[in-house]
C-alpha cells in the first residue's frame, strides 16, 4: 500500500471520527455522555466509530420526516377524537400523557385483563375467528412453534373467508422465524411485511432501534396489547425457561381504533403503503360518551421529538400521591427515572418494583443489582418474583390509574424501542390490577441483600454491566 493511499485513508478516518464526535456532542442527552463518547472516539476510533454508528444515535433522525408524514397521513383517516378527561386530581398527568402519545383519553372502553398466555391467546384466536373485515397483527417475536402455528391457522382461516389480514414482525426479534410460516400465510392471501424489504425499526438493518409493540386489532373495534410475544415460552411450555408470568389487555372501544392508527403508522413507515381504504375508521357504535372506562393508548418511540418513553414513566410516577407499583422484567433506569422513583419514596409514597428472580437476558439482570442499594436506601421496595420468569409491563398509580403494555423499565424502552402502553383512568380497573399484583407479590421475595454482600459475580459484575445501561 503506497504512502499516498495510506494518507488518503488516514484523512478519511479522521473525517469520519470528527463527524461522529460532532454528532455525539450535539445529540448526547448529558454533558457526561458527550464527553464519554468523545474520549472513546478519539482514543480508539477503529472500535469506537462502528460502535457509535450502531449504538450512539439517540434518534432516528434519518426517518423522522417520513415518520411525521406517516403520522399525518394516518391521522387524516381516523376520527378527530375529543379528549374526555375525568374530573380528578390527575387531570394534569392525563393531559401530559395525551400530549406525549398524541392520542386523547376517551370514554366508552371495555378493558379486560388477560393474565398469562393461555387466556391471552385463547382470546386473540377467538377474536380472529369472529373477524368480519380486517385483522392487523404485529409482534416483536413470532416463532414457528406450537403457538405460532396455532396463530397461523386462525389467520389463514380468516383470510380464506375474505377477511383482509395483515401481519408485521420485527426483523431482529423474529430473526429465527421460518420461511415456511410466512409462506403458509401468503398462500392464503395474508399480506406479510418482509423485514428484509422494510425500512425503519422493522428492518434487520436498523439494529439499535426496534419495534417492540405487540398488538392485534380486529375490525378496528377490538385490540389486544401487552407483554406476550408469539412463542411457546410465553405460555410456559419451554422447559428451559419454566413458568411464564405475563399480562395482556383486551380492549373494546375507542382505544382499539387508536391501536389501529398506530399500526397503520408503523405499516406506512415500513412499507410506504397507506391503509386508508383498507381499514374501518368509524368509531365503535357502543362507545357512548359518559359510559365505559376512560382510557388512552400512549405510543412512544425514537421517532418522537422528545424522549417520550422517559416522559411517560416520569409523568406516571409524578402523578402518584400514595402508591407507585411497577412490574417490569428489567430494571435499568436512567438518571431521570431513578431520581423520580427515589423522590417519590422519600416523600413517603409506597414505591414497589416487581422484577423476576429468574434470568432471560443476563446483562440487564446483572446491571439491575447496581441500582438496588440506592433505591432501597430511599425506601423503594424491590420484589423478586420467584415462580418462573415474569415478563409483564404494568404500572399502578394510587387507586385510579393503571397501565399495561409493552414498555420495560429500561433505556431501550425509554428511548430506543417503539412501545405502546394503555392507560386506564378507572378505579374499578385499578382495583383489578392491584389484586393481580398483590397475588404476584405473594409469589415474590423482597430483595434486602446489599451489593457488597452478594457473591463475587454480582458484586463486581453489576457495576461493569451498568456501564452498558444506555443500550440495555
Amino acid at each position: 500500500m503506497t504512502s499516498t493511499v495510506i494518507s488518503i485513508l488516514a484523512v478519511i478516518g479522521i473525517g469520519v471520527t470528527a463527524y461522529c464526535v460532532w454528532r455525539a456532542i450535539i445529540s448526547a442527552r448529558t454533558p457526561q455522555g458527550a464527553v464519554a463518547w468523545t474520549v472513546f472516539l478519539v482514543s480508539s476510533p477503529w472500535f469506537a466509530v462502528p460502535a457509535f454508528l450502531v449504538l450512539g444515535r439517540r434518534k432516528l433522525r434519518d426517518y423522522r420526516a417520513e415518520w411525521r408524514r406517516s403520522r399525518e397521513i394516518v391521522r387524516g383517516f381516523g376520527p378527530d377524537g375529543a379528549s374526555r378527561l375525568p374530573q380528578t386530581g390527575k387531570r394534569a398527568a392525563l393531559t401530559a400523557l395525551e400530549r406525549i402519545g398524541g392520542l386523547p383519553f376517551a370514554p366508552g372502553n371495555q378493558v379486560q385483563l388477560l393474565v398469562n398466555g393461555d387466556a391471552t391467546f385463547d382470546a386473540i384466536c377467538a377474536a380472529i375467528d369472529d373477524a368480519r373485515t380486517t385483522v392487523c397483527v404485529q409482534f416483536y417475536t413470532i416463532r414457528d412453534d406450537t403457538i405460532g402455528r396455532r396463530l397461523s391457522e386462525h389467520l389463514v382461516r380468516a383470510a380464506k373467508r375474505g377477511v383482509k389480514v395483515r401481519t408485521m414482525y420485527d426483523g431482529v426479534g423474529s430473526q429465527k422465524l421460518s420461511n415456511r410460516w410466512v409462506r403458509a400465510l401468503e398462500e392464503a392471501g395474508v399480506v406479510v411485511l418482509n423485514p428484509d424489504q422494510a425500512r425503519g425499526p422493522t428492518s434487520r438493518i436498523e439494529i439499535n432501534f426496534r419495534n417492540h409493540r405487540k398488538t392485534v386489532i380486529i375490525d378496528g373495534v377490538i385490540a389486544f396489547i401487552g407483554g406476550h410475544n408469539v412463542g411457546d415460552e410465553y405460555l410456559g411450555r419451554d422447559p428451559k425457561v419454566g413458568p411464564w408470568r405475563d399480562t395482556h389487555l383486551e380492549v373494546r372501544g375507542p382505544v382499539a381504533l387508536q391501536a389501529q392508527m398506530v399500526f397503520a403508522e408503523d405499516w406506512h413507515w415500513a412499507s410506504g403503503e397507506a391503509l386508508g381504504d383498507e381499514l374501518d375508521w368509524k368509531p365503535p357504535g357502543h362507545a357512548v360518551p359518559g359510559t365505559g372506562q376512560i382510557a388512552a393508548l400512549v405510543p412512544t418511540g425514537p421517532g418522537d421529538e422528545m424522549d417520550s418513553g422517559t416522559l411517560m414513566f416520569i409523568t406516571a410516577i409524578s402523578a402518584a400521591s400514595e402508591r407507585i407499583w411497577i412490574a417490569s422484567p428489567y430494571f435499568v433506569p436512567d438518571s431521570d427515572i431513578l431520581s423520580a422513583l427515589i423522590a417519590a419514596a422519600l416523600a413517603g409514597k409506597d414505591v414497589r418494583i416487581l422484577l423476576p428472580e429468574a434470568i432471560d437476558h443476563y446483562l440487564p439482570w446483572l446491571a439491575a443489582h447496581a441500582y438496588f442499594d440506592q433505591v432501597r436506601a430511599a425506601g423503594v421496595r424491590i420484589m423478586r418474583y420467584k415462580r418462573g420468569f415474569m415478563h409483564q409491563k404494568v404500572i399502578l398509580i394510587d387507586d385510579d390509574l393503571a397501565a399495561v403494555g409493552t414498555a420495560n423499565l429500561d433505556n431501550r424502552s425509554f428511548r430506543l424501542n417503539f412501545e405502546s402502553m394503555v392507560f386506564v383512568a378507572d378505579t374499578g380497573f385499578a382495583g383489578e390490577v392491584e389484586e393481580m399484583l398483590r397475588a404476584d407479590f405473594e409469589q415474590s421475595q423482597e430483595h434486602e441483600i446489599r451489593l457488597q454482600d452478594c457473591g463475587y459475580r454480582i458484586r463486581y459484575g453489576a457495576p461493569v454491566a451498568r456501564l452498558w445501561a444506555p443500550v440495555l
